[in-house]
């Protein structure tokens, strides 16, 4: 006779550490209207499209994911890992997702109209200019309360 109680298994889609599937987070943006397209695949590359031209990214490797995002005219590498969001021209953008690439990093491209941020209203007329770039959280512990500078300008 089957028990009414049945032991929970576990899911493919997510696990104790937050880390979520890309089935998840796909679903999740499709809510807002957004897709997301492997930025390797021969369908993404047959477009040619320049990746400046482009809105956001969101990259993974061993359950780590983060999100390049353009706010305003400039791209910001939004890494948890790091002490805070790191500034990228947009000569570097292709670099760095080439890079991110070679280091075995998924990256997909959300295509889609992102919903409206404060960050991308104030930085639409202002633009940033980074002093020092953030670290990985936990290098050089003794500077780490010196955290990051950001010097915004007017447009």
């Amino acid at each position: 006779m089957d028990s009414i109680f049945h032991e929970k298994q576990p899911s493919g889609n997510m696990d104790d550490s937050g880390f979520f599937s890309i089935q998840v987070i796909s679903n999740a943006l499709r809510v807002w209207g957004l897709e997301l397209i492997l930025f390797n695949s021969r369908e993404y590359q047959s477009l040619m499209i320049n990746p400046i031209n482009e809105k956001a990214f969101i990259c993974n490797y061993k359950e780590h994911w983060f999100t390049i995002r353009k706010l305003g005219q400039q791209w910001f590498n939004l890494n948890s890992l790091l002490t805070g969001p790191e500034l990228i021209s947009d000569t570097y953008l292709a670099l760095f997702l080439a890079q991110l690439q070679q280091e075995g990093y998924s990256i997909f491209v959300i295509r889609g109209n992102l919903p409206e941020c404060e960050a991308e209203q104030i930085l639409r007329i202002m633009r940033v200019q980074q002093q020092q770039r953030p670290r990985l959280i936990g290098e050089d512990e003794a500077q780490t309360s010196a955290g990051y500078v950001l010097n915004v300008q007017t447009v």
